[in-house]
């Protein structure tokens, strides 16, 4: 089982994660989607694509791009497609 919390708040719990580079990978129907803000940041790997971002937001709290994801991944990243990893403080646990 895999979980990621903030600010004392579950962000996402789910016994289906993906492990890329060390970053668990969560479905997307396993975060609470009414934490989630979305950014108009990007940024691009040279073998997943280009990402997206989300701000997570918690009783009144703003972590800025503290989720991010590939929408559209390249073929060789295929298997993260629908998922959100984390970072910025976001304690994930496995």
């Amino acid at each position: 089982m895999a979980r990621a919390e903030w600010n004392g708040q579950v962000i996402a719990d789910t016994a289906d994660t993906v492990v890329v580079e060390g970053n668990h990978y969560f479905p997307a129907d396993a975060v609470n989607p009414a934490l989630l803000k979305a950014s108009a940041t990007t940024s691009v790997c040279g073998w997943k694509g280009l990402a997206n971002y989300y701000t997570l937001l918690v009783d009144g709290a703003e972590n800025r791009d503290a989720i991010w994801y590939y929408a559209d991944p390249k073929p060789e990243a295929a298997r993260i497609k629908g998922r959100l990893a984390f970072w910025k403080g976001v304690k994930v646990t496995a």
